[in-house]
């Protein structure tokens, strides 16, 4: 019978985050703009550092790494969600479902091994810069970022399996705007408690591990900038570090928020405005948090922003002759 009901189960409802009309076509333009801007935003960086070779170095293909990942989580979610708010039908397939659990936890899960990286590599360049070049070099990067993707798929494909080899028989409809893993254990008919282990613990491991090489980073960091003697480099340093340290305050604390408390403190409403934070808006801020105080960054966008002008006014000299 539970296989009966099991297999019954073709698509999931995605409740959404309000039923009001008028609330829906507000957030349908509030969250059509969040994507619009995170799509210009990260495909922006990405093309920025591919195109300006003063960018060719370790923290950029880093964070050109993490401007495809930001992509990729919101993009999992962002398109699905719109389409809701216009649409009555919420409906999503069950291989539909998976499938975006999977590549949302992938992207999740990437970002955080990313955040720590690019904290690692804030490491070296300050506590260890006459090393730095023979340390950081293309080919660790690129090892490092592929062991990170390497290691998401993994991680992505036990708490996805774990979540869809439950029983859903009772409901299949998710008070959430896209299938995430606490309100699909929410609506499971079957036992949940070995998944309430298994993602906390994952989850847990994955973050605590990842924020302890972040904060022995900037430990380290730290004590190093206070034994400078020069204000101005004291101060260069401290800027190179506090892009990535708003990004990581922002998103550790909405992931220990949201996979990291017991489950008895659950609340729909609370976890789905923190899953708007993080699956949408941060994606939407880290080009700006990494670009509006970054010199190099504004540098280069000055740079390619003059030769596009001297370009056009080239042609447009060529056309007129």
């Amino acid at each position: 019978m539970a296989e009966l009901n099991q297999t019954s189960v073709t698509e999931f409802l995605l409740l959404g985050l309000t039923d009001d009309p008028h609330l829906k076509t507000l957030l349908f333009v509030v969250f059509l703009i969040i994507y619009l801007m995170t799509l210009l935003g990260n495909l922006g960086i990405i093309l920025l550092i591919k195109q300006d070779s003063r960018l060719h170095t370790p923290m950029y293909f880093f964070l050109s790494n993490l401007s495809f990942v930001d992509l990729g989580c919101s993009s999992t979610v962002a398109p699905k969600t719109l389409i809701n708010f216009l649409s009555e039908n919420k409906a999503i397939s069950y291989l539909g479902c998976a499938t975006q659990m999977y590549f949302f936890v992938l992207f999740a899960c990437a970002d955080i091994f990313l955040l720590a990286l690019m904290a690692y590599d804030r490491y070296v360049a300050i506590c260890k810069p006459l090393h730095y070049p023979v340390v950081m070099t293309r080919r660790l990067c690129t090892q490092l970022v592929v062991c990170c993707y390497t290691l998401s798929i993994f991680y992505s494909l036990i708490q996805t399996g774990t979540t869809f080899h439950l029983f859903f028989c009772n409901s299949n409809a998710i008070n959430h705007f896209f299938c995430d893993i606490p309100p699909m254990l929410k609506i499971s008919c079957t036992e949940t408690f070995i998944n309430e282990i298994v993602t906390p613990t994952f989850a847990g491991f994955l973050t605590v591990s990842s924020v302890l090489m972040i904060l022995i980073s900037y430990i380290s960091i730290l004590s190093t900038i206070l034994r400078m003697n020069s204000a101005e480099g004291r101060h260069k340093a401290f800027s190179t570090c506090a892009s990535h340290f708003v990004s990581v305050t922002l998103y550790f604390g909405t992931i220990f928020f949201i996979y990291l408390r017991p489950s008895s403190s659950y609340s729909s409403e609370q976890n789905m405005v923190v899953s708007v934070f993080y699956s949408m808006v941060i994606p939407m801020l880290n080009p700006l948090i990494y670009s509006l105080r970054n010199q190099e960054v504004i540098a280069a966008v000055k740079k390619i922003t003059y030769k596009n002008i001297i370009s056009h006014k080239i042609n447009s000299i060529v056309l007129i002759h």
